[in-house]
């Protein structure tokens, strides 16, 4: 175990270095620069703008330098902001995109693998047309088209839900909804066709022979197993919704992290945009670890191969 989390481990650290190494060269690699927006401005300012951010020394020292001060913690000051650093930006905005996250995240596992096994437990029935109605839609109609409709059809009609905003629960009802339709369909899907393969099972089969009550059958027999293929995807899942949907937060007017992406892709502001995509990457590294470590203990059928022990 200790050997396989050691290993796991350096491929992480191996897998955060590229996306740094790629982001940082394919940032610098598209022309122009982030004071191409400053309009014209006399060329000691430029020059001094250019020695401030290191931008006048080679690629390949600003690379290393910024290397340096990451393994410090330290994402650099921003390029556009006169009174905050990347890393006062990311504490700002990652707890209002995680407490959003986290909303749909519990959203998504509470009616995700619900509706997947009710369909499931139902199949060809109206319980099962409905969930896979819901999945077709939270599959094909993207998150910021969701949030749109919520807005047109729901905020609209329904005065004490706010268009948008940032302050109390009511604000975040609908883009929590709007973020958590794709994941509660990829779960209901999942869970519906590992539910169907399941109850197929001999096993099943024998402990209903014992006289097991049904409901016993399904959640201590079915449900468990069946229910592994959606905790494989909790680790993409759960990264996604943490740091959360810059579309959806750009259309409710939520002051989290995607707003501070968004304008560093608008200001090629190249702090901002290199500490955002790490963090990013940190989140999603972490979350695919601490997923595999909890899909060997759910699982008991799961043995480390003789290489992973």
């Amino acid at each position: 175990m200790k050997k396989y989390l050691l290993k796991r481990l350096i491929m992480s650290v191996i897998t955060l270095w590229a996306i740094t190494t790629i982001t940082f060269f394919l940032m610098h690699a598209i022309p122009g620069n982030p004071f191409a927006k400053e309009g014209k401005m006399p060329k000691v300012v430029y020059e001094n703008l250019q020695k401030k951010y290191g931008l006048d020394k080679p690629l390949s020292q600003q690379y290393v330098i910024y290397l340096k001060n990451l393994l410090k913690g330290n994402f650099g000051e921003s390029m556009k902001s006169r009174v905050e650093t990347v890393n006062d930006m990311i504490r700002r905005g990652f707890p209002v995109s995680a407490q959003l996250g986290l909303q749909a995240l519990l959203v998504a596992l509470i009616f995700g693998p619900t509706l997947g096994a009710l369909a499931a437990l139902y199949q060809n029935k109206l319980p099962d047309y409905i969930s896979m109605i819901i999945a077709i839609l939270g599959i094909s109609v993207p998150s910021f088209i969701m949030g749109t409709l919520f807005i047109q059809f729901i905020a609209r009609n329904v005065s004490w839900i706010p268009i948008g905003g940032w302050g109390t629960w009511k604000h975040t009802a609908l883009p929590s909804l709007a973020l958590a339709m794709m994941p509660l369909a990829q779960m209901a899907r999942l869970m519906r066709s590992s539910m169907l393969e399941v109850l197929g099972q001999d096993y099943i089969k024998t402990a209903k022979s014992k006289g097991i009550t049904k409901p016993a059958v399904i959640i201590k027999h079915a449900v468990r197993n069946a229910i592994l293929p959606v905790i494989s995807i909790l680790g993409t899942t759960i990264s996604n919704l943490l740091v959360g949907s810059f579309v959806i937060e750009k259309i409710f007017g939520i002051p989290g992290l995607g707003m501070f992406f968004v304008k560093s892709i608008n200001n090629r502001d190249y702090t901002l945009i290199m500490g955002t995509t790490i963090f990013y990457a940190i989140i999603l590294i972490v979350m695919l670890l601490f997923v595999d470590i909890m899909y060997m203990f759910i699982d008991p059928r799961i043995k480390l191969t003789k290489e992973g022990r």
